[in-house]
């Protein structure tokens, strides 16, 4: 990455030095700046905030000593993290302190992609971002949205989000919802209305598909989980093509070959409803069309012995989980996952999989599916303005629906093939790493490739910043404050990120760079309005310009006319008070009686609410006479300390159409798609005899690929090595750490071997999260390998969602 002193100077000489991050700084000197800019501070002092390293948001307490912090250590009071702070989160120390860090803005000089920079100030990178967004809408007659926009997940993502989609007016907004959740999400809200959380501290017996959290999420509930497997209270059944730490700590592993979880999910359906092990009860008064339903499962013929042929499961082990489950139930739940799309049947999948919770009665009840409660915030309120030539998404007919934050896979293929109903010539990536993050990376980079303007904020030189016109440098978690957050639960609380010391370098947070953008758009983009947009033009002939700029939104400054503190304070204050606001400015966290519920029980033990005060069953009850299932002084009297199967009786009202639990889903079959959880053997992808299906997965030292430069994570874990079946690697030669090629149709990688017996044949892994080629970050750099190099860039039919565990491959040993 080749970075000039200035602008001026190298426009003048022609001549970049090659300076790593821009500024040459020894770790001494970057712990000696951070004393500098924060001299007039106390020589010691803590500030309670949150954490930015996943998407948990723990709370922590970070402590300064002369301007340096030292130390980042959990903060107890929060009943999110309860006292936790995981290894990526003690690393946080590191996103502030690397000196690889972004630390001014830079403009491109060189060509799309080979890394020539200059540096710029803030107003030098604005002026260039208005003067190209500018002309580009001109010639685009207003159409705003022929500039897409991305971002990662995050406090201040709805703070970027409203400049570009509220004020600025583009529809073609794109965030990893597609990449990850999405079928999940919509499949259990659909379904159930909501996606809920699976209270695994209660749960008796857990069905864990796909999921790693032993290894993947260290977070309380997760510890809940298996301080209570192998005997001492919980069943825990791992279904996995690997044998991961979760299995290891698992009462059962069952190995399952890739993309065929629909069929046992439907197997293990048909032996509750064909030996009647339902809660009869709970189906009566929560479930609709429960009939074709179980006509359907029972018509299909979808037996253990039909599921076993596919999955590689036997009959026995599917009909003993299904008989063991709804014994246990309703305190059993299959718990849903926090992973991508497997499958083009995912969404299916995961219909089936609430279905198979809420047969057993396990939804809305402790130990098994609950929404909890969530504490109220006063909203911010935005004038949009109306632009009568923005268009709607390019992508909208590729799926069966897409939402707001569009398919990323289906946006993409359109841009790069010139397949859109309007030109794309530009987007603004907000802490996202689309070439890292999306499937088919030689696509995305042809993408960028095409447009005529390509911003990036971010706190690193990623992938994707590399191929930037402009690099606008955030400051990191640590250095700002952020939008405040109410996180829901069954102990639900209100954190607030604090800054914790000044920013380093010339770098800002997102709010502070919307508003400098905002001030210097807002005026050359109305002038473009008024030009082409013919229902303003009308509207002005009757009324002041100004006022009515002002008035209909087009102000694109007036969402940033306050500090993020004053947004906080009047979200908070109007619901709970100053007093309340003091404690949450003195202690990160808030909820409500905080003072009088919050003990210290052992260590490491801490009550935040007492039981009858948790939010195990949130749903409202069904107050009238004829729908009580329960006598009237039992039905009073209960309360969440009551036995969740007495309670798992109670007729409910879920957020869905029809009030109930939805077995059928009949408006969406009039879009192509099955109105119950089928399996199509015609989506199923087998695997060719010399190939392998590649499957990927996180690691709880990496969040995707956003940690991968940080010096002290990488200790733990230095680069991903591929899983294959020690047979498999036997048959070619492949030895633990040789380097084998991995390649698909898409890609190719090359990546070192990890031979064992813990992954089924025909299936090749290796964690996400490695194999950055931006040499702007030392650490990173060449780092094992990317997965979405190789990964297909396909969606599933119902919401666009990328499948990650269907793309073919084949392995080679090679030398190097």
């Amino acid at each position: 990455m080749e970075i000039g002193l200035s602008r001026r100077r190298f426009l003048k000489n022609s001549v970049a030095l090659s300076v790593l991050g821009g500024v040459t700084l020894s770790g001494p000197e970057v712990l000696a700046l951070s004393q500098h800019v924060n001299s007039d501070k106390p020589a010691r002092y803590s500030v309670p905030t949150l954490c930015e390293m996943c998407v948990n948001k723990c709370g922590l307490i970070a402590d300064v000593e002369d301007g340096i912090v030292k130390k980042l250590n959990p903060n107890p009071l929060f009943p999110k993290s309860r006292n936790m702070l995981c290894a990526r989160g003690v690393a946080g120390i590191h996103a502030l302190y690397d000196p690889d860090r972004l630390k001014t803005p830079l403009i491109r000089v060189g060509e799309r992609g080979d890394g020539k920079y200059v540096k710029a100030t803030w107003e030098e990178a604005f002026e260039y971002i208005k003067n190209k967004l500018v002309k580009i809408v001109d010639e685009e007659k207003d159409n705003r949205s022929c500039i897409g926009y991305c971002a990662g997940e995050g406090l201040a993502e709805h703070t970027f989000k409203t400049f570009m989609a509220d004020k600025f007016g583009s529809a073609n907004f794109l965030n990893h919802a597609s990449l990850c959740l999405q079928t999940a999400t919509a499949g259990y809200t659909l379904t159930l209305g909501g996606y809920g959380q699976a209270d695994l501290e209660n749960a008796k017996y857990i069905i864990m598909a796909g999921a790693n959290r032993a290894e993947a999420i260290i977070t309380p509930d997760t510890m809940d989980l298996f301080k209570r497997t192998r005997g001492k209270g919980a069943t825990l059944i791992s279904v996995d093509p690997r044998y991961t730490n979760t299995a290891m700590h698992a009462d059962l592993h069952v190995p399952i070959k890739p993309g065929t979880d629909l069929s046992f999910v439907l197997a293990l359906t048909y032996v509750v409803l064909s030996e009647q092990l339902y809660n009869k009860e709970y189906v009566k008064n929560n479930f609709n069309d429960f009939d074709k339903y179980q006509q359907h499962i029972l018509e299909n013929q979808y037996t253990p012995e039909w599921a076993e042929k596919i999955t590689g499961v036997s009959a026995k082990t599917i009909r003993t989980i299904a008989r063991d489950f709804m014994a246990a139930a309703p305190q059993a739940v299959y718990y849903q996952g926090r992973r991508s799309t497997w499958a083009k049947n995912d969404f299916q999948l995961r219909r089936a999989m609430a279905l198979f919770t809420a047969l057993g009665g396990g939804v809305d009840v402790k130990g098994g599916i609950v929404f909890g409660n969530k504490l109220p915030l006063t909203a911010h309120e935005i004038n949009t303005p109306l632009y009568a030539n923005a268009e709607s998404r390019i992508e909208g007919d590729d799926a069966a629906i897409i939402g707001s934050s569009g398919s990323w896979i289906a946006w993409r293929n359109r841009v790069e093939a010139g397949e859109t109903p309007y030109p794309i010539r530009g987007m603004f990536v907000y802490k996202q790493n689309p070439m890292l993050s999306i499937p088919d990376t030689a696509k995305t980079r042809r993408m960028f490739e095409k447009m005529d303007l390509l911003v990036v904020i971010d706190t690193m030189p990623s992938d994707t910043a590399l191929l930037a016109d402009v690099i606008l440098p955030e400051c990191s978690y640590l250095e700002r404050e952020d939008p405040i957050r109410s996180f829901p639960g069954i102990e639900p609380a209100i954190g607030l990120r604090q800054k914790v010391i000044e920013p380093m370098y010339d770098t800002k947070p997102v709010i502070e760079i919307m508003q400098g953008l905002s001030k210097k758009l807002t005026k050359p983009l109305w002038e473009i309005t008024k030009k082409h947009d013919e229902d303003v033009q009308d509207e002005l002939q009757e009324e002041d310009e100004l006022t009515y700029y002002k008035e209909n939104g087009f102000d694109l400054t007036e969402p940033y006319l306050h500090s993020q503190d004053a947004l906080n304070k009047h979200a908070f204050v109007d619901k709970y008070g100053e007093n309340a606001w003091k404690i949450l400015r003195e202690k990160g966290v808030y909820y409500p009686e905080m003072a009088e519920s919050f003990k210290k029980i052992n260590n490491n033990s801490y009550q935040y609410y007492p039981e009858d005060k948790k939010a195990y069953s949130m749903l409202p009850i069904e107050e009238q006479a004829a729908s009580k299932v329960v006598a009237d002084d039992v039905y009073e009297s209960c309360d969440p300390c009551s036995n969740p199967a007495d309670i798992a009786l109670w007729k409910r009202t879920f957020n869905t159409p029809s009030k109930k639990i939805e077995c059928y889903l009949g408006n969406l079959a009039g879009k192509g798609v099955d109105p119950m959880p089928t399996w199509r053997q015609e989506e199923h992808v087998d695997v060719p005899a010399g190939k392998f299906k590649f499957i990927t997965g996180r690691h709880a030292l990496q969040t995707q690929n956003a940690t991968q430069n940080n010096v002290m994570l990488l200790e733990l874990m230095r680069e991903n090595f591929a899983w294959i079946n020690d047979d498999e690697a036997k048959k070619r030669g492949i030895e633990h750490g040789d380097t084998i090629e991995i390649t698909s149709s898409v890609g190719s990688v090359r990546i070192k071997a990890y031979p064992t017996p813990k992954i089924i044949p025909e299936t090749i892994f290796y964690v996400h999260g490695f194999g950055a080629k931006s040499d702007g970050q030392t650490f990173a750099h060449r780092n094992g390998a990317s997965d979405n190099e190789i990964i297909e860039g396909v969606i599933e039919p119902v919401y666009g969602a990328a499948i990650m565990h269907e793309t073919l491959v084949t392995v080679k040993k090679v030398s190097v």
